[in-house]
């Protein structure tokens, strides 16, 4: 495509799946994608079931949306939006970082295309060609032509569908949101009175209802992180997280978290090490934001490992920034459950060793987070040996120049 134009992938693939045309390839994903290949053969192996059900449901409608796939491209592992349509015989699959970039990518498809039909028009006006060769050509134009159409009503109805997504997420945030502030006074106040119930009145309780009392006491405390996780999850889609941005010396701040999880990881004697490679550049970032994604990953590693197991958190840097990885030798997650990680509820097979309880909120605020500050994040997992947590966060500028501010956070009310 020109430059300027979006990144993403265009195939045309037969009933089954396999490549018959690439139409775009801006990824390089290059002999991946000849003619004949499968198309699952493109994904992650995280993604490969998911692609099935995609497949299937574009032959069950004639077209699916915002599919999110994952890609491996060079050294990473991108997530893409694909749409799909039934043209024919055969299937248009596109696919980009975004739902809005797959339709700017099928406008500039039908530009592509539409200049084909242009010059194959010119050949017929101006060639003298032989009958069979112009009926030939006449076919190949109205093929172009409808296919045309096709991406015309693919963009349209992405279009659609993305407005009303959008909505959806709006009404779903602000739900979650009003719910969640109207419930955390309440709740609070239940904690505080069986606590003090329990500091104050365990002389005069009887058994039965001082073990009530502890019941309540230790719902109540986790039904207000559900509320505290919700606030976070409706702020931070509604665009309204605030961060407070600062050098931060990264090495401490990782030690002081890392001793003051220890001693919580102690009750399941489970030890936590830390391990420093050569000198760590400073960071600008929130500093309790980030103690909240490192306190998420430390509090996860412990809980789904079992009794005598080990904890690694290591720090290096590298010209790309500061990597922080957070090891654990747990239960590791199945390959085909990894994506769901990072998503909002949506919770793996794989159980906390002492039965801890999950909001399955934690790690789609971490990722969030970490975004935020203009990081990644990602996982490695395998099955019985454990699994390893990575954060990669930029540098911060030399000490005279000012940080640039990202896109989605606001700055401090004293920096405007």
């Amino acid at each position: 495509m020109a430059e300027g134009s979006v990144a993403g992938l265009a195939i045309l693939c037969d009933r089954q799946g396999l490549v018959s045309q690439v139409l775009c390839d801006d990824l390089g994903l290059g002999s991946r994608i000849r003619a004949g290949q499968p198309f699952e053969a493109l994904l992650h192996p995280s993604s490969i079931a998911k692609a099935r059900d995609f497949i299937a449901r574009v032959h069950e409608s004639r077209a699916a949306f915002d599919w999110e796939l994952d890609v491996p491209v060079a050294d990473d592992v991108v997530a893409l939006h694909f749409a799909g349509a039934a043209v024919n015989d055969h299937i248009l699959l596109a696919g980009a970082r975004s739902t809005a970039d797959v339709a700017r990518m099928c406008h500039e498809l039908m530009a592509i295309q539409n200049d084909q039909v242009n010059a194959l028009r010119a050949a017929v006006k101006e060639a003298t060609l032989g009958n069979g060769l112009a009926a030939a050509v006449q076919r190949d134009r109205d093929e172009m032509m409808r296919l045309n159409n096709e991406l015309v009503n693919l963009q349209r109805e992405l279009a659609k569908q993305n407005a009303e997504l959008e909505r959806l997420s709006r009404d779903k945030t602000q739900l979650l949101g009003m719910a969640a502030h109207d419930l955390r006074n309440p709740l609070n106040l239940i904690l505080n009175y069986s606590q003090f119930l329990l500091e104050d009145g365990a002389d005069v309780l009887e058994p039965e209802q001082l073990e009530f009392v502890t019941d309540i006491h230790a719902a109540s405390e986790f039904m207000l992180a559900l509320i505290e996780d919700l606030l976070d999850v409706a702020a931070i889609e509604a665009g309204k997280v605030v961060l407070r941005p600062a050098r931060l010396d990264l090495e401490s701040l990782v030690r002081r978290n890392v001793a003051h999880s220890a001693l919580l990881a102690r009750k399941k004697r489970i030890a936590i090490e830390m391990a420093c490679e050569g000198t760590i550049p400073e960071v600008v970032a929130d500093r309790s934001r980030l103690e909240q994604v490192l306190s998420n990953l430390l509090s996860n590693a412990v809980k789904f490992s079992s009794s005598g197991a080990k904890v690694t958190v290591r720090l290096a840097a590298d010209r790309d920034g500061v990597l922080l990885r957070v090891e654990d030798e747990g239960q590791g997650i199945p390959p085909d459950e990894l994506e769901k990680l990072f998503k909002p509820f949506s919770r793996t097979s794989v159980r906390a060793t002492a039965g801890e309880a999950s909001t399955g909120l934690g790690l789609a605020i971490v990722r969030k987070l970490v975004e935020a500050h203009g990081g990644r994040i990602g996982v490695e997992s395998e099955l019985g040996r454990g699994s390893t947590f990575s954060v990669r966060l930029p540098c911060a500028p030399p000490a005279h120049a000012a940080p640039a501010r990202r896109d989605g956070v606001r700055p401090r009310a004293d920096d405007d």
